[in-house]
């Protein structure tokens, strides 16, 4: 225990890896909730396991319907692991009945149903006494092709949207947290990120959660090439380089930061399905990834001084797409508590 002093940041695992990107054809089968609690719990590293899991409200880990009575249970589930529950995802997107940010009154009305949905359950879970911190996620849900048909007024929209969310959020004293990924218009640059946090203008309710993996490509620009810091062919072997160019970034984007996710990522990109380009989430120890995980988190989790900043009382290991294989092995969860502990070594505290 003395290898890992700190307390705080508080460890946990997503447990949509289960479900991102499984069922259908030609896919891995999702992986049941427990199957995820019972490989989470299990991990070990000196002594020190994950403290708590965050969940995607979607079937068939937790439906965005779910009653009082299936939130218990749920509860009870994670607590029987000696887990805690962090933050959650609303499924705001059309496909999961959500609906576009940017989209007619139609389709607002289906997103902010989501959010109030997403909002009742996380406000259920912290009563039952199960979810002692985090944050409600989501995103535009708007790709970037449809954006760019008229920038302005989609950003104008997009915004009106999450004031109304806010608003939401506030009848049940919840934070939001707009995921930095670069599919999603509005949300697709470092530049049109801190914008549309500005123009939301209510930092006690809406504010940014940084994944390592997808801040990553914000350097890039593939997105938004106007925004780039670094070019698409950098050399990341130049690591000098690429510290001042994630000092610039979260320069940016620090003070809006409300939730974070450690990731590892090995900066090429692909688009999937109703996704525009979008990165990839790596195993920690990738020969491939780009990021030094322990050091990299410091640009999020301290502040320009270098004081450790304890604004996300836990943090997540986000590891979508991995195939199931990879998923039910052991070692895969140890190394990636390992990647966790180094970053709560490096950057956390205790109270």
């Amino acid at each position: 225990m003395t290898n890992h002093p700190h307390q705080f940041p508080k460890l946990h695992n997503a447990a949509w890896p289960g479900v991102v990107g499984k069922g259908g054809e030609g896919n891995d089968p999702p992986i049941e909730l427990d199957t995820m609690l019972d490989l989470t719990a299990a991990a070990e590293v000196d002594g020190r396991k994950f403290d708590g899991v965050d969940l995607f409200l979607f079937d068939p880990h937790v439906s965005i319907d779910a009653t009082d009575k299936e939130l218990e249970d749920l509860a009870d589930r994670v607590r029987a692991r000696g887990l805690v529950i962090g933050s959650v995802v609303a499924p705001v997107w059309e496909p999961t009945g959500g609906g576009s940010a940017a989209g007619d009154d139609e389709q607002v009305h289906a997103f902010l149903t989501q959010v109030r949905k997403g909002c009742t359950i996380a406000k259920k879970l912290r009563e039952l006494g199960v979810r002692p911190y985090g944050v409600v996620r989501l995103d535009t849900a708007t790709s970037v092709a449809d954006w760019a048909k008229d920038p302005e007024g989609n950003q104008s929209k997009i915004a009106d949207t999450l004031k109304a969310a806010c608003d939401i959020a506030e009848e049940y004293d919840e934070r939001l947290a707009a995921e930095g990924e670069i599919c999603w218009g509005g949300m697709q640059s470092w530049r049109t990120m801190v914008d549309l946090l500005k123009r939301v203008g209510h930092p006690e309710r809406f504010g940014f959660q940084a994944d390592m993996a997808h801040t990553l490509l914000y350097l890039l620009g593939y997105n938004a090439p106007d925004d780039a810091i670094l070019p698409t062919d950098f050399d990341w072997s130049d690591n000098e380089k690429k510290k001042a160019a994630l000092k610039e970034l979260t320069h940016a984007l620090r003070e809006w930061t409300i939730d974070f996710h450690v990731a590892q990522n090995d900066a090429t990109v692909h688009g999937t399905g109703t996704h525009d380009k979008t990165g990839r989430h790596c195993l920690p120890n990738d020969p491939n990834g780009k990021l030094n995980i322990a050091e990299d988190a410091g640009f999020w989790l301290r502040d320009e001084h270098g004081d450790v900043l304890k604004t996300c009382r836990h943090i997540c290991w986000d590891g979508c797409m991995f195939p199931n294989e990879v998923m039910h092995k052991p070692e895969t969860w140890n190394s990636i508590l390992s990647a966790m502990l180094s970053v709560q070594d490096a950057h956390g505290w205790n109270e």
